[in-house]
Formats: C-alpha cells, sequence, structure tokens
C-alpha cells in the first residue's frame, strides 16, 4: 500500500554516533519503499550554513537522502529552530524537496497540515521572539558574512544558552498552545496536523467546530529513533530497533 513517512528533532550530530547510525539504517531499512519521506525539522543539532557541506557528517547526510531519493521515494524537508539555513545547496545536492511551514497537502486521501510545531508554542514568549530575530534576512546576512569557525562556536554558545533557559520554563510554557492548535486545523480546513518540535510524543484529539482532528506530535531521536507512517487506513508510529549507549539529552527547543 502506498505510504509515507515522517520524522523530526534527530539532532544529528558527530557526538551522538549511535542516533546517526540508526538515521543511515533507517534510510537503508523503513523508508525504502515509502512514497515520500517528511522531515519536519531539527534534522540537525545545528546548521552554519551551506557552504559546511564539506563536513563529513551532512555530506554524507546529503549522500543518503540522494541514494534514497534515486530509488524512488521524494525527500521533503522542513526548516525547524535549529536548521533553519539549510538551503537551495543542500536540497539539490540531497534531492530533497523544501517546504515551507507550514505545508497542506492531501495525505492519501486525507486533509493533513504539515508544521515544524515551533510557532504553535505561543505561551512561550520569550523563544517567539527569538525566532522572529533568527529569521531576520538581515540577521541571517551576518551571521553567514563570518567564517564557518566562528559560526560553530556561535551556535554552540547559543545552544548553551537556550539550554539554561530552559531550566527555567515549564513543561507547559514549552508545549503548543491548544488555541493555537485549534486556529490552525480551522484555517487549514481540518482534519488532521502532524508536527515536531515539542519532543512529546502522542496522538491527541481534538474538536474545533464539530470536526474530530487529530494531531500528531514526533518523536525526538535522543534516546532511540521514530517514524510516522501513513497511509490511507491513517496514521501509526512506530519505533525502531533500540539504539544502545545514547545518552539522554534535554528536550524541546
Amino acid at each position: 500500500m502506498p505510504h509515507s513517512l515522517f520524522i523530526s528533532d534527530l539532532h544529528l550530530a558527530p557526538d551522538r554516533p549511535r542516533i546517526v547510525e540508526q538515521f543511515f539504517s533507517f534510510l537503508a531499512g523503513p523508508a525504502r519503499g515509502a512514497e515520500a519521506l517528511y522531515v519536519l525539522g531539527d534534522l540537525f543539532e545545528y546548521w552554519v550554513g551551506d557552504d559546511d557541506l564539506g563536513d563529513p557528517l551532512n555530506d554524507s547526510v546529503a549522500k543518503g537522502f540522494a541514494a534514497l531519493g534515486a530509488e524512488g521515494t521524494v525527500i521533503n524537508f522542513m526548516h525547524g529552530n535549529r536548521d533553519l539555513l539549510v538551503g537551495r545547496e543542500f536540497a539539490a545536492r540531497s534531492g530533497a524537496r523544501l517546504l515551507d511551514d507550514p505545508a497542506l497537502l492531501d495525505l492519501h486521501g486525507t486533509r493533513t497540515l504539515l508544521m515544524h510545531g515551533d510557532t504553535l508554542c505561543t505561551d512561550d514568549v520569550e523563544y517567539q521572539k527569538f525566532r522572529a530575530y533568527a529569521r531576520n534576512p538581515q540577521n541571517q546576512a551576518r551571521f553567514l558574512a563570518q567564517p564557518v569557525a566562528s559560526r560553530h562556536a556561535e551556535m554552540e554558545a547559543l545552544r548553551a544558552r537556550s539550554e539554561n533557559a530552559k531550566q527555567d520554563k515549564t513543561m507547559e510554557i514549552m508545549d503548543v498552545n491548544s488555541g493555537t492548535v485549534e486556529q490552525a486545523l480551522r484555517q487549514s480546513g481540518y482534519p488532521r496536523l502532524i508536527h515536531g518540535h515539542t519532543h512529546r510524543p502522542a496522538r491527541h484529539l481534538h474538536n474545533v467546530d464539530g470536526h474530530t482532528c487529530e494531531r500528531w506530535v514526533l518523536a525526538d531521536w535522543y534516546e532511540n529513533g521514530s517514524y510516522l507512517r501513513c497511509d490511507a487506513s491513517g496514521c501509526r508510529a512506530i519505533a525502531l530497533e533500540t539504539a544502545s549507549a545514547v545518552s539522554r539529552q534535554p528536550s524541546a527547543v
């Protein structure tokens, strides 16, 4: 049966080799034969620009996608908050199609809205301000004008500040706002939403204007990988074979 797969929040990085290995096993295994693969943001721990494609991990990811695409699977990539600078060169080398956030599609007969998910977390006012700053084209241009090494150092510092800032936030603040979710479903015409970002995997049901809508939250890959498989009969979350010796990392943003 034709089917599509969804993943997000892998946060691939050289210091997480077990998850990197699991990702490539996923591409060589469950992803093969899928009509489409959708990556809904934060594939990488961070991305400093397409001129860093010479990095061994970045290069191997692009080649892995290209190999899967050559077998007939359409690769779709949506930016997250960690890899928002992924650009046309990465897309060209990997064969991936860059998606807008949000993106609306007919998913095997069901109208489905795709999002990274961070725009749904409207209670986290501090994060939303940073999101607007990071997506400002002038700010991005200033960042990309720096040497690659300097960009890496800045990203590492930003990652540390982000982890510290989260210590003062409740999980409720960092989670989605129900009213924002309902508005997104309303504007998209119902009845399904798939997103990542919050690292709180689950299937939620929402009653919006008399419509029963489902919201799938994709899991992160900090401890172990998983994906969402959707076909004409519906969606189900599937865990990959456990990746051993993977250390737990802080979740969200």
